[in-house]
């Protein structure tokens, strides 16, 4: 008898670790894996306000959650937090790289530090982790990675300049396909989420001015004149962490209002 489809949408019992979810996107990801029964490990440089999460998290869905010190652009700190979460859970079946940032600057005027450190966190932090925790569900012959990308890694955002930040997550989307091949028979999945313009605690002033010059130009782009929210992509992460999504590897999911469509 075939098992139900939504129970292939369960996480029960499985370990989820999910960098930079102190906050954002992170947290929302974090949390919709917790409802969905996954315990949870908080990669993260912040610990304090990790820990914060990880408590809420734990008290909200009933499930374990631990705050882990982790900055993704370390191959020690990455090996470290594979470590720690094997050693307190016993298994690791999610990683979703989430941590990044993003610099807006024209790029004739960009100092090279400042290009190098969103190269270094948004694209080297996902191949660190994902080459960290990798080892570790290619071991154990099972895994799902979820990089989250940007719908900046298939357009040209406008009228921001922020060419680090796009030829970053081009580069998250390439990487998500190549280590998708190189892992597709060993059990290990890897897809990528790519999100549009989203209203998070963080943004959420910036996108309440209407008639910021950016705000305008995006939405005015935007076929449903919005934002998205972080709360819709939990449906995503569940999916490509679970096993619903067990014959789907290599993909990237655009949720982006329909941005990029026109």
């Amino acid at each position: 008898m075939e098992e139900s489809i939504m129970k292939r949408f369960s996480l029960e019992g499985r370990v989820s670790i999910v960098t930079g979810a102190a906050q954002g996107l992170g947290l929302a990801m974090a949390q919709a894996l917790a409802e969905a029964g996954s315990r949870i490990v908080i990669g993260e440089v912040n610990v304090d306000k990790a820990r914060d999460a990880a408590r809420e998290i734990s008290r909200r869905y009933g499930v374990e959650a631990e705050a882990m010190r982790c900055d993704v652009t370390s191959p020690e700190d990455a090996a470290a937090l594979t470590d720690a979460a094997r050693e307190r859970f016993g298994r690791i079946d999610v990683l979703i790289n989430n941590a990044g940032i993003v610099h807006h600057e024209p790029a004739e005027d960009v100092a090279y530090e400042n290009w190098f450190k969103v190269i270094n966190v948004d694209l080297n932090g996902v191949f660190i982790m994902s080459q960290a925790v990798g080892r570790a569900m290619l071991a154990a012959g099972r895994g799902s990675i979820i990089n989250i990308a940007s719908m900046s890694g298939l357009i040209v955002n406008t009228p921001q300049c922020q060419a680090s930040y796009n030829a970053a997550k081009a580069g998250v989307i390439h990487l998500t396909r190549s280590l998708a091949t190189e892992w597709a028979t060993r059990g290990v999945r890897v897809n990528a989420i790519a999100p549009g313009y989203m209203k998070t605690a963080m943004t959420a002033s910036f996108f309440e001015n209407a008639e910021h010059p950016w705000v305008k130009t995006w939405m005015d782009m935007s076929p449903m004149k919005r934002p998205g929210t972080p709360d819709e992509l939990g449906g995503l992460a569940i999916y490509l962490a679970s096993d619903a999504s067990s014959f789907t590897t290599g993909g990237v999911f655009v949720a982006d209002g329909g941005y990029s469509a026109w």
